[in-house]
């Protein structure tokens, strides 16, 4: 079976094209995948010896060109594929900068307002799409708030999940009354608050090391690990990311029905029609 793909904003068809077109990105994304639970749990396989005395301080720079040039091999082949063009692309760079200037918004209680909005585009959009806004939104916040460092990566990759995470939660609400989807998508943005902040502190905890309680040592269990790490995430991250979650989802709740639906529109307008067709259609 092939597909055909036209261009929602031009008419034009496309060549068919095989299954495994469709199959690139997926892969693609799936590396995405692969690396960022690579580097964020390698560490805990290391012995103590190798365990540089700076988180990440050598392996942050290729981890961050690997996600850039990932970003850049799943648009490149969204866009041959069809199912992203030059209108989606361009709006994928405006909800970039948007995200990421949203970041200077300054919550009580620290939060950001980076997030809901990548909650919302990803619901709107999809997971894909979600991924890749994450990802560039908080590249382009660092740039603008000047918060370049061996952290950047993770936050690239933990915002990107967030966002992909919402494209799912998108995908399964959207046929509920607008109250109720922006209910839900309240209730997974105040989760991400917490997620987000304990997915970060993986980057550094386990370079932390010491004696006490909190700290992570090589050998220990896996249970003795989740025990440890936890009892840190309560001492040291807990309140702030409260915070955070909270305002994630009032503002979620105060925006949620008018974003949502804006956002929708352009993606009735934008997202190109793929049709299915027998091989010897498209012969």
């Amino acid at each position: 079976m092939t597909v055909t793909t036209t261009d929602a904003t031009t008419g034009r068809s496309a060549p068919p094209h095989p299954w495994g077109a469709r199959a690139r990105p997926v892969a693609v994304y799936l590396l995405m995948l692969l690396l960022g639970a690579g580097a964020f749990l390698y560490p805990f396989w290391l012995p103590s010896e190798a365990l540089p005395s700076q988180a990440h301080a050598g392996d942050a720079p290729l981890v961050a060109a690997l996600v850039g040039a990932l970003v850049v091999g799943a648009v490149t082949l969204e866009v041959r594929r069809g199912t992203m063009n030059g209108s989606t692309v361009a709006l994928l760079g405006v909800l970039s900068a948007a995200s990421g200037l949203l970041r200077l918004l300054d919550l009580p209680g620290g939060g950001s307002g980076i997030f809901f909005l990548v909650v919302l585009a990803g619901a709107a959009f999809g997971p894909r799409f979600g991924l890749l806004l994450g990802i560039c939104s908080m590249a382009l916040s660092a740039v603008v708030t000047g918060g370049i460092g061996p952290w950047l990566p993770f936050q690239m990759l933990a915002l990107g999940w967030m966002g992909a995470g919402a494209g799912l939660v998108g995908r399964a609400t959207v046929r509920l009354p607008a109250g109720a989807e922006v209910g839900v998508l309240a209730a997974y943005g105040w989760i991400w608050g917490f997620l987000y902040g304990a997915i970060m502190n993986l980057w550094f905890w386990p370079f932390a090391l010491g004696d006490g309680e909190l700290s992570w040592n090589p050998g220990l269990s896996l249970g003795e690990t989740l025990d440890r790490y936890w009892s840190f995430y309560v001492a040291t991250s807990l309140p702030w990311d409260a915070a955070g979650a909270l305002a994630n989802a009032v503002l979620i709740v105060a925006t949620g029905a008018a974003v949502l639906a804006s956002l929708r529109r352009f993606a009735h307008r934008l997202e190109p029609v793929v049709e299915l067709v027998p091989p010897h259609a498209g012969a």
